[in-house]
């Protein structure tokens, strides 16, 4: 299984990018998969995720109403649409998929079996 993740670079505050994530070996409408993000010395933090149905999407408080996560299970490729970034949305960007997530753990990094390479999104102020 392998995910990889594009779409990162610099942007200027209030600016937009397009992340995409495409998986090979890995059936993205039967896993729950998602979105993370790690900025320097901090945690890994979900950002947003589908559930394993792909009926339900789930957000950081944090992003609420500027990124929107979406899929294609035709292209078995996870996108996250971001729009008025902010300089805190500084962060290495990770798509993850997992066979077994449960809703109540969608957000916990450690529920997930498969990891992108990550993808850098700085914004600048």
């Amino acid at each position: 299984v392998q995910l990889q993740a594009s779409g990162g670079g610099l942007v200027q505050a209030g600016g937009s990018l397009r992340l995409s994530c495409v998986a090979s070996r890995l059936t993205f409408s039967t896993f729950a998969v998602g979105w993370f993000r790690q900025a320097p010395g901090k945690e890994r933090e979900f950002v947003a995720g589908f559930s394993r149905s792909g009926n339900s999407q789930y957000y950081a408080d944090s992003v609420k109403g500027r990124f929107t996560i979406s899929r294609d299970n035709a292209k078995n490729t996870l996108y996250l649409q971001m729009n008025s970034l902010k300089p805190e949305d500084t962060a290495v960007y990770y798509c993850a998929g997992g066979p077994t997530v449960i809703t109540s753990s969608l957000k916990l990094s450690s529920a997930y079996h498969y990891w992108g390479q990550g993808t850098q999104v700085t914004v600048s102020s």
